[in-house]
């Protein structure tokens, strides 16, 4: 779950942490299937020649799956992987706890804690994929910060992906890499548009979802759409089931957006923001019309 963009402040965003703007993340290979059998790709691997650099936060769910399926596709060309703390404003872990408690209560707190132990168990991060691709991984604490842009444009990436991170962009890192910066989003823009869509769209009994690629812009979950598909949200879905195949759907999703780029046939088109939606964080209203129409978290 992200928390990206539930309010965009006007001043820069800064997530808690030690000094250093990023430091070097290490782990070892995630055992994806049989843990005896060396994970192959799913793919060759894309030849490219875009520079590509992913600004991502540390979900150990979701998120190292997805990965996977586009590292394996473009690891020779992908710099770095930035990861930033899953922390929304100057919130504390503590603070975001208590949050999530007082919105889902106690017992699905505990399932969600007791998942994020096990996948940390198992070495189940971003990290690790990198690690397994051979790409270069770091923690980043602030996005906007001069230091880190200098970092960036040292690595001199084409094309800056953005997959759930909780940071808010400004202007200079906007227009840092040649090509722009991309955003996932998990929705069919302009509908959707903020915090926790997979939620949201699922209280409010949609039967279609989709991902959504656009080019970002200074404004909310904005910009010019690139890529879009459009997908069925099943009876049988819990959240969690339908944020692991909506994060399948993005990763490929993405390497087709990413293609196109390349050779040149990638459309652009504006959202248009007056026709869509926009959700903050889910209060008991939403928590309650969500579990009248029988879905569950886990």
């Amino acid at each position: 779950m992200s928390y990206r963009n539930s309010h965009r402040p006007s001043t820069t965003v800064r997530v808690p942490g030690p000094a250093p703007l990023a430091s070097s993340a290490a782990a070892g290979p995630i055992p994806f299937g049989d843990p005896g059998q060396e994970p192959t790709p799913l793919d060759p691997p894309a030849a490219t020649g875009m520079r590509l650099v992913y600004l991502t936060t540390d979900d150990p769910l979701y998120l190292p799956t997805f990965f996977d399926r586009v590292l394996s596709r473009h690891h020779a060309s992908t710099q770095a992987v930035y990861i930033a703390p899953p922390l929304f404003k100057n919130q504390s872990t503590w603070q975001a706890t208590l949050r999530y408690i007082r919105t889902f209560g106690m017992p699905a707190a505990a399932q969600l804690t007791t998942r994020v132990l096990q996948a940390k168990v198992r070495k189940q991060s971003i990290e690790s994929v990198c690690t397994k691709w051979g790409v270069r991984s770091a923690v980043v604490r602030d996005v906007n910060a001069p230091a880190f842009l200098d970092e960036l444009r040292a690595l001199s990436p084409d094309v800056l992906i953005s997959v759930s991170c909780p940071l808010i962009f400004k202007r200079p890192l906007i227009e840092l890499p040649a090509r722009g910066i991309l955003n996932l989003h998990g929705a069919i823009l302009p509908q959707y548009r903020g915090v926790m869509p997979a939620f949201r769209m699922m209280a409010n009994g949609e039967k279609k979802a989709g991902v959504s690629i656009y080019f970002v812009n200074e404004d909310i979950d904005a910009g010019d759409l690139c890529g879009q598909r459009i997908f069925d949200i099943e009876d049988r879905d819990t959240l969690d089931s339908f944020l692991v195949r909506s994060k399948a759907i993005a990763a490929d999703l993405l390497l087709e957006v990413l293609g196109k780029m390349e050779d040149g046939t990638v459309t652009r088109t504006p959202l248009n923001l007056s026709q869509g939606s926009y959700y903050r964080w889910p209060d008991h209203v939403a928590v309650t019309q969500f579990r009248m129409r029988g879905r569950k978290l886990w």
